[in-house]
């Protein structure tokens, strides 16, 4: 029990360690490459924020365990949305005046619904995996034709070997090195867990790994709001939900082959569909998240632990 413990922990810190270290550089990478900045947001901040739930997938569905990958996935989005944007609003109001707000949540409603669709009719395979990393690559191609500017003197040949790229690149190394490690020690110490205190491997991941691998969007978003940067605060929630279920879940898919574990329906995934569509009607309706937000999204939040709890 207390390897068990201390391995989760050790994978934890080293998930959140690794993901700002390459989430940091990658940032700086991006700028030296001139890749614009909402571009930057949505792709390297995104997938970075991600990167720890990818990785505690994947090395879930390599121990045999994809049930907790898929908890890992759909519990992520719920913790992302209600306890992560609740955490912000409680900081500071969210709101967002740009034009395309509405954008990045229907997106993320539309694939929330998507997985409960492919939940219950119970499909599966590398096919349709990879289908859903294809739908998720169509939409950074289409966002970044909507987003893209051009970069001062465009007509100038771009310097393609800047001084300084080498601390970027290797901090990015070293972030990813760290994530590898941390998730597959994550996800061993879970399963051993799970195992110990007879909780199902589901129950693992929509608790223990969800909420510690959604931690690096937490302190993003908590950041955002302290600074002003509602739209930063939004975006990097709404992005990451769209990875982990279009990306991370694809993947999962792809490699176990297997369909979303039949614990999830109908509890877990309503939970996290609803919310999703909560989101999108605020964001519409209020354009951001009002303070009073944040006690109805963390009261949520703990009233679906308790329930987990308790069933």
């Amino acid at each position: 029990m207390t390897y068990a413990v201390l391995a989760i922990v050790l994978g934890l810190v080293l998930l959140i360690g690794g993901g700002e270290l390459l989430v940091s550089h990658a940032v700086r990478l991006a700028a030296k490459a001139r890749v614009a900045p909402l571009f930057i947001g949505l792709v390297v901040v995104g997938f970075g924020t991600s990167a720890p739930e990818l990785v505690a997938s994947i090395e879930a569905v390599r121990a045999g365990a994809p049930a907790i990958a898929w908890g890992n996935i759909v519990g992520s989005n719920i913790a992302n949305t209600l306890l992560v944007l609740g955490g912000a609003s409680l900081v500071a109001p969210i709101r967002v005046a740009a034009a395309g707000r509405m954008r990045d949540p229907v997106v993320g409603l539309f694939a929330a619904l998507l997985l409960c669709g492919v939940a219950v009719a119970g499909l599966s395979g590398l096919m349709l995996g990879l289908a859903l990393v294809g739908l998720l690559l169509v939409y950074i191609a289409y966002c970044f034709k909507a987003e893209r500017t051009p970069p001062p003197h465009e007509s100038a040949a771009p310097d393609m070997v800047p001084q300084g790229w080498f601390r970027p690149l290797a901090g990015a190394a070293i972030g990813l090195v760290l994530l590898i490690f941390g998730g597959r020690i994550l996800v061993d110490g879970a399963t051993d867990l799970a195992r110990l205190a007879g909780m199902s491997e589901t129950l693992i991941g929509l608790t223990i790994v969800a909420v510690g691998t959604s931690l690096p969007e937490l302190v993003a978003s908590l950041a955002a709001a302290r600074k002003g940067e509602s739209e930063v605060a939004l975006g990097s929630v709404t992005g990451s939900n769209l990875y982990n279920i279009l990306f991370i879940g694809g993947t999962t898919m792809a490699l176990s082959g297997e369909p979303v574990p039949v614990e999830l329906w109908p509890f877990d995934l309503v939970v996290m569909a609803a919310s999703a569509a909560v989101l999108t009607m605020l964001v519409y309706w209020k354009k951001g998240l009002p303070r009073w937000c944040a006690a109805m999204f963390l009261l949520a939040y703990a009233g679906f632990l308790a329930m987990l709890a308790a069933g």
